[in-house]
C-alpha cells in the first residue's frame, strides 16, 4: 500500500468518524436523549451557536488571526489532499511511433500485464509487480519481483534485464524503458537442516 493511499484512508477515516460521532450525538439529543454533563448544548431546543457563543471572543486580538491561521491550514490540507488524490500515478497509454510520423497508442496496463506475465515466467520469479509511470511518450517502470529463496538475485535482475524489459521495450519501440526494479524475498518458513 503506498503512502498517500494509507493517508487518504487515515483521513477518510478520521474524518467519518468525527461526523459520525458529532451527528449522531447532535440526533440523538435532538430526539429526546439526555445530554452529558460535558456536552455543549443543554437539551433539544438549544440552538448550536447562540448569539453569546458567535460572538464570544470576537474582541480579543489573538481570536482572528487564529481563526484565519486555522482555516489557512484546513485549506492547504485540503488542496494538497485533492491533488494528491486526483493526480494519475499509473500511464493510461504510451504513444508507439509508427514510422509514418503518426503513432499508435498502447494501452498502458496492456504492458505492465505482458511485462509482468513474462516476468512471471522467469525462473526463480514467484511473482511479479508492474507500474508504468512518467509521460506517454518517455514512460518508466516500476517492478517487484517476488523471488524464490534459493534464486540469486544478481541473476534474476539481469535475467529480467535482458528478457521481459527489452521484449517490452522492443514491443512498444521504445528508445529506452528506464526502470526501478525491486527484489524481495518470499517468505517461507526455515528448513531444518540435520
Amino acid at each position: 500500500m503506498t503512502v498517500n493511499t494509507t493517508v487518504n484512508r487515515v483521513l477518510l477515516a478520521l474524518a467519518g468518524l468525527v461526523l459520525f460521532v458529532l451527528g449522531g450525538s447532535v440526533l440523538a439529543i435532538g430526539l429526546g436523549a439526555p445530554a452529558p454533563s460535558w456536552w455543549l448544548h443543554d437539551g433539544r431546543n438549544d440552538v448550536l451557536l447562540d448569539d453569546a457563543e458567535r460572538t464570544r471572543w470576537r474582541d480579543e486580538g489573538w481570536w482572528w488571526p487564529v481563526v484565519i491561521a486555522g482555516l489557512a491550514v484546513v485549506v492547504l490540507l485540503c488542496l494538497w489532499w485533492l491533488v494528491s488524490v486526483l493526480r494519475r500515478r499509473r500511464m493510461s497509454e504510451i504513444l508507439v511511433p509508427t514510422g509514418d510520423g503518426e503513432g499508435a497508442a498502447l494501452r498502458g496496463r496492456a504492458l505492465e500485464h505482458a511485462l509482468a506475465e513474462e516476468a512471471d515466467r522467469q525462473d526463480g520469479v514467484a511473482d511479479a509487480r508492474v507500474l508504468l509511470t512518467g509521460r506517454r511518450g518517455t514512460p518508466r517502470s516500476r517492478v517487484v519481483l517476488l523471488l524464490e529463496p534459493h534464486v540469486d538475485p544478481g541473476t534474476a535482475l539481469d535475467t529480467f534485464t535482458a528478457g521481459p524489459l527489452t521484449h517490452a521495450r522492443d514491443a512498444a519501440a521504445l528508445p529506452a524503458l528506464p526502470s526501478e526494479v525491486r527484489l524481495r524475498a518470499v517468505k517461507h518458513r526455515p528448513e531444518r537442516v540435520t
